[in-house]
């Protein structure tokens, strides 16, 4: 029984982590690939590429500022969570 309730909080803690690291580009995306699209349908103009590289420009530039941040939270998952885990603590 204890070992499930430490399974399905690491889990849950798990998962939680990623929801925030992947938040902050997830976002982006929605708001460019929302921008682009309501640019579109203002235009008319149906370019794929206009899709794609506003969207890919917006999430590679978010990743790039983000990063410390993502390093910064899986470290402290895996410092505060796993690793005493593994070792048996």
């Amino acid at each position: 029984m204890l070992d499930e309730v430490i399974f399905f909080d690491t889990l849950r803690q798990g998962l939680w982590v990623a929801v925030l690291i992947s938040l902050p580009i997830l976002s982006v995306a929605l708001l460019a690939g929302l921008t682009v699209g309501l640019f579109q349908a203002l235009t008319s103009i149906q370019e794929l590429t206009l899709t794609f590289v506003p969207k890919l420009a917006a999430i590679v530039l978010v990743f790039w500022l983000s990063m410390a941040f993502m390093t910064q939270t899986l470290v402290a998952f895996f410092q505060d969570r796993l690793i005493p885990l593994i070792i048996g603590g």
